[in-house]
């Protein structure tokens, strides 16, 4: 995993290329034309939670991050404007940290962060670069009021809260629907930051209007280290649907103990499940795994691209989280928005960013079109674990399995 010593190596590479190309300007030495119309780079902020209670998908989206840069890179960089050089920061799982990171990244002179991960961290995280009208690309971040704000500075490149969870829904209730609404009754476990209360409010609302009736809703703290009680609750009421709303380790552990406190309830349905569509919990607790749903961003399974970067990510020893998957391709976003610009002035590289329709990510989104800084091209599907393997099961268009619901006894 990339740390602070890549930074440096990274710039002290910028320089030595700077050097060289002095050089060429004297006819000291002689460079391929690539380089003599390279420019002296560009600085990214890469910002993510790679300590603390996040650091899993922080370190995920890290390594996204940098692998985009170090294709870019290997590619020539940005024409006219040289190399990315990464500025790596660590948001340690909390908004202040993420803050102070980005004083530092603009006194840096980045001309650009992409990141963050966390709700609670993108609200922060924004706010701060657009006092230096900075922009900041969110890779993860779902609550709706990060790009409710009116701050121009910012662009998600994923589906929100609003979008996610009535998609969700309506799909959760067509699957109920198709298996003869065998599901009446739900219960909802959710972290208790702003990801997670946020969505369960959301859940609370319209459950009701899709016919489900809510037996209880139960926050948690992350981290959280037990969940007997909360599945003791779980079990004493019965309820045909079970949704987690919860970060990766969490889930987990409230995955194993309801199979080791044998609760089988009619479906595991998540919306932005933590782990539900994680190819290391599948491969790690297969059983605890099997037949979980989710609505959640993935990958385009029909993607060759997606495909071999699925594979130059597994090459690494590492899992294709969604995480890797949505930061390379924010990566992307920015370089052909750096390219169009032609320049790394913020402002130029704002108004890029507003008005880009690219198509070159790895996943299942139409053209990027940015509406008051979210993407609108942007639109989750629903996975199922099956045969130890995750199929997307809808929309019809990527989906390569049926639900399986209710769940086998």
């Amino acid at each position: 995993m990339p740390n602070n010593r890549n930074r440096f190596s990274r710039r002290q590479f910028l320089g030595s290329t700077a050097v060289a190309a002095a050089a060429v300007a004297t006819g000291s030495i002689a460079m391929p034309g690539v380089l003599r119309a390279q420019g002296a780079g560009v600085k990214l902020g890469v910002l993510h939670p790679v300590t603390g209670a996040l650091s899993y998908s922080g370190q995920q989206g890290r390594l996204g991050a940098t692998m985009a840069v170090d294709e870019i890179n290997a590619a020539g960089g940005i024409k006219g404007l040289g190399k990315i050089d990464a500025v790596l920061g660590d948001a340690q799982s909390t908004p202040e940290g993420g803050t102070a990171e980005v004083e530092k990244m603009n006194s840096a002179g980045v001309a650009c962060i992409v990141g963050g991960y966390a709700s609670n961290i993108c609200l922060a995280t924004t706010q701060a670069a657009a006092r230096y009208e900075l922009p900041y690309v969110v890779d993860v971040g779902v609550a709706d009021a990060i790009v409710t704000r009116g701050l121009k500075n910012t662009f998600r490149f994923g589906p929100g809260f609003g979008v996610i969870s009535k998609t969700a829904l309506a799909n959760l209730a067509a699957i109920n629907e198709q298996a003869g609404k065998p599901a009446k009754t739900v219960m909802i476990v959710h972290e208790d930051s702003l990801f997670g209360s946020g969505l369960a409010k959301l859940l609370n609302a319209q459950l009701p209007q899709q016919g489900f009736q809510i037996l209880e809703t139960i926050a948690h703290p992350t981290p959280t280290r037990d969940f007997n009680n909360v599945v003791l609750k779980i079990k004493a009421q019965n309820p045909d649907i079970v949704i987690p709303a919860n970060y990766y380790n969490e889930y987990v552990l409230l995955a194993r103990t309801m199979q080791q406190q044998h609760v089988r309830p009619k479906g595991i349905y998540s919306v932005l499940g933590g782990a539900a569509s994680s190819y290391k919990f599948v491969k790690e607790f297969p059983e605890a795994a099997k037949y979980i749903m989710d609505c959640n961003h993935w990958f385009d399974p029909r993607s060759d691209k997606a495909q071999a970067l699925k594979k130059k990510v597994e090459d690494k020893g590492q899992f294709f989280t969604y995480e890797v998957y949505m930061n390379y391709s924010c990566v992307l976003l920015i370089a052909d928005a750096l390219q169009r610009a032609a320049s790394a002035d913020r402002a130029k590289l704002t108004a890029a960013l507003a008005s880009s329709t690219f198509t070159g990510h790895v996943m299942p989104y139409g053209p990027t079109k940015f509406v008051n800084g979210q993407n609108e091209g942007a639109a989750p599907v629903n996975t199922q674990v099956l045969d130890n393997d995750i199929k997307v099961i809808l929309p019809a268009a990527f989906a390569n399995a049926k639900p399986v619901f209710p769940m086998p006894a």
